[in-house]
């Protein structure tokens, strides 16, 4: 394909793939408008600034090279960063840090990092979308029974008791609750013709319609230019600086997770992960900017962009601009809304990131893969994303290094001169013990040959270790030798 026509092909669709892309785009939009509104509540901002990210994301985002199909805007995985940034540090600090976090993310699109995200162990990503999705989870019981949510997590287990008793109070809101979830679940085993519309705006309107009548908090939406704000430097801190990192990395790995999902459902041209790392980055320094809540790559939008026939970006650009159309042109209609329709969805989106059934399929299989994934999910819960997931990445290393040095100790004591240990395998500072275990069991009276040709890898911990036990063995007055592989 020649470079004009490549052009073509991702920025101007020719004739034929016009409409797909527009009727792609109007699928999106439905999908993404009360998700942008259900995250931005969660995280405790104002709606707007959800739909601010989802313009950003969908015009600004997917004008830029990287990835063609997959779609951008505020994540659920992103909910629980947000809503502890804001608790930590105000809102006023939130475009700061999203800037900050955009600025970190070019940097490492410009230094090629991209496609080292791809190396992280799958059982810490699988364990870090496991925590958010319960922490989300656990966050929207509250609005989905009709009560405030608590601020930290332990208020939040703590009142789980009472939250049964509480629901019984509020039946209305666990009905459309209920409704929504319903509606939601069932829409996917309806006729290939109905799928067409998502199963999300279906829920969202069945269950509106039906609480017209309760008297449930609904959603609140003015005009974007009112919560926009400037950037205040002066609120740059370490916190801030901590914080920033942490939704960089997170936001990078969601989006490039995504990517190569995304890949797998269509045959057009693939992700080139630097360049979308780098307009990932350049989303997020605009949607700083503006204050806005941070973005990534959707998965859910992302699919409903590929399911429904896109061909090219311009249905994203396009779903961008159907969401800033809507917001000034039709704000009074998201006032129908309740806020428990909200928490539905979003509990249904946490328990998708939660995965118990792949979860309980691993602690099956591999045990030591599923330690890792409840290590990072169990710290992610209790503590915070950052340490959970940087203490789940440690806890994957360590797991691979004693994977890979693997040890065998042979000892031939046949002979009645000498002692025979043969070495093979991966010779590392992890198996050390049982190396000096053996040799140290070894008879006084005989000669030792230490037989080091079948080893694959001697680290310098190993190496030295046997040359003290060689020496002290020497300096008693008995004979060892090592055989080396250039001895060979």
């Amino acid at each position: 394909m020649t470079t004009t026509g490549r052009q073509q092909h991702l920025l101007g669709p020719p004739g034929r793939t016009l409409w797909p892309d527009v009727g792609a785009s109007l699928v999106v939009f439905l999908v993404a408008l009360p998700l942008c509104v259900g995250v931005a509540v969660a995280s405790g901002v104002p709606a707007e600034l959800g739909i601010i990210t989802g313009v950003v994301g969908g015009v600004v985002v997917g004008l830029l090279p990287g990835s063609t199909l997959q779609v951008s805007g505020p994540a659920a995985g992103l909910t629980v960063l947000v809503a502890d940034a804001v608790g930590a540090h105000g809102l006023p600090a939130l475009g700061l840090i999203v800037l900050i976090a955009g600025a970190l993310q070019i940097a490492m699109g410009l230094l090629r990092l991209g496609r080292w995200f791809r190396a992280i162990s799958p059982a810490v990503v699988q364990g870090m979308l496991a925590g958010i999705g319960l922490v989300l989870v656990l966050s929207q019981l509250y609005p989905f029974a009709g009560l405030a949510q608590p601020k930290t997590t332990g208020e939040k287990f703590g009142g789980l008791p009472g939250l049964v008793a509480s629901a019984v109070a509020t039946p209305g809101a666990v009905a459309i609750g209920v409704l929504t979830l319903v509606v939601a679940v069932l829409w996917k085993k309806a006729p290939p013709r109905f799928r067409a519309v998502p199963g999300v705006l279906v829920a969202v309107v069945v269950a509106s319609a039906a609480a017209l009548a309760l008297p449930l908090p609904r959603i609140e939406v003015g005009p974007l230019e009112q919560v926009v704000d400037v950037v205040d430097f002066s609120l740059f801190g370490t916190g801030v600086l901590g914080a920033a990192l942490t939704f960089a990395l997170v936001a990078s790995a969601e989006s490039l997770f995504s990517a190569a999902a995304v890949d797998r459902m269509h045959h057009g041209p693939r992700t080139r992960y630097d360049q979308e790392l780098i307009a990932q980055g350049v989303g997020n320094t605009l949607c700083g900017v503006l204050g806005a809540l941070p973005m990534t790559a959707v998965i859910v939008r992302s699919a409903a962009n590929v399911q429904a026939g896109a061909r090219t970006r311009l249905s994203r650009v396009l779903h961008g601009v159907w969401l800033l159309l809507f917001v000034v042109a039709l704000p009074g209609v998201l006032a129908y809304v309740p806020l428990t329709v909200l928490a539905a969805l979003l509990l249904h989106a946490g328990w998708k990131l939660l995965e118990p059934r792949r979860v309980a399929r691993l602690v099956r299989t591999d045990p030591a893969e599923s330690a890792v994934l409840l290590l990072t999910a169990g710290l992610i819960v209790v503590t915070d994303l950052l340490t959970g997931t940087l203490v789940g990445l440690l806890a994957a290393v360590v797991k691979t290094a004693w994977d890979v040095s693997r040890l065998s100790v042979t000892v031939d004591g046949a002979c009645e001169e000498h002692e025979h240990v043969t070495l093979r395998g991966n010779a590392t500072f992890l198996r050390l013990p049982r190396l000096l275990d053996a040799l140290e069991a070894l008879p006084v009276t005989k000669h030792v040959r230490v037989d080091l040709r079948g080893l694959r890898h001697l680290d310098q911990a190993c190496r030295q270790a046997l040359d003290q036990w060689a020496e002290t063995h020497r300096t008693a007055g008995r004979t060892v030798d090592l055989i080396s592989p250039a001895a060979a």
